[in-house]
C-alpha cells in the first residue's frame, strides 16, 4: 500500500473516531490513539498527508457537509453511516480543495476505502454522492 493511501486510511479513521467522540485539532492529529508499533509502520510523509486532510476537512467542515447534503438524493445526511460519512469528508475536501490531485484518484481510493471497512453497499453509495459532487464542481468552473 502507498504512502497516500495509507495517509487516507489514516485521515478516515482519524475523521470516523473524531466523529464519535470530538477532540481537539491537535490531540487528533498526533494521532495519540495510535500504538506505538502501529505508529513505526508510518513514514512520516503518510502522517503529514493524513494531518493534512485531517485539518482541512475539519477547518472546511460545514462547506463539505453542505455539499454532501446537496448531493444526496432521497437520502437524510443523519442517517449516513459514521463510516460512510467519514470516507464522504475526507473525499470531498480532496474534491473541492486539493485540485492538484486528480478526482479520479479520490474517488477510486474512496471506493476502495470503502469497499474495506464499509458495508457492501458503502462504495455504491459513495460514488454516486462523489461523482455529483464532481459533476457539480465541473459545471461552476
Amino acid at each position: 500500500m502507498g504512502s497516500r493511501r495509507k495517509g487516507r486510511v489514516l485521515a478516515f479513521q482519524a475523521l470516523f473516531s473524531w466523529d464519535l467522540n470530538p477532540q481537539s485539532t491537535e490531540e487528533l492529529v498526533s494521532f495519540s490513539w495510535i500504538d506505538e508499533e502501529m505508529r513505526e509502520r508510518y513514514e512520516q510523509e503518510t502522517i503529514d498527508f493524513a494531518r493534512f486532510i485531517v485539518l482541512g476537512t475539519i477547518e472546511n467542515l460545514k462547506e463539505i457537509d453542505d455539499c454532501i447534503s446537496g448531493h444526496l438524493e432521497h437520502w437524510d445526511f443523519k442517517r449516513i453511516g459514521k463510516i460512510d460519512l467519514a470516507i464522504l469528508r475526507m473525499s470531498a475536501y480532496a474534491l473541492k480543495f486539493q485540485a492538484d490531485i486528480p478526482a479520479t484518484v479520490t474517488i477510486d481510493e474512496a471506493i476502495d476505502i470503502a469497499k474495506i471497512y464499509g458495508s457492501d453497499e458503502s462504495y455504491r453509495f459513495i460514488n454516486g454522492v462523489l461523482d455529483g459532487i464532481l459533476k457539480s464542481h465541473h459545471e461552476k468552473e
